[in-house]
């Protein structure tokens, strides 16, 4: 592979695992965001006595 080939290949891939690394970062950081978990209300009409 040419020098060329590489450096893309390495800026690529290390966009990628910085990007990768960066939304796990942010994710386990953000304080306070288990207050904003909701669940899926499955409720449907049928279920209705």
């Amino acid at each position: 592979m040419t020098p060329g080939g590489w450096m893309v290949m390495i800026l690529s891939v290390g966009s990628v695992l910085g990007l990768f690394a960066w939304c796990i970062g942010k994710v386990l950081s953000t304080p306070g965001e288990t207050e904003k978990l909701r669940a899926i209300d499955t409720h449907t009409p049928d279920q209705d006595d």
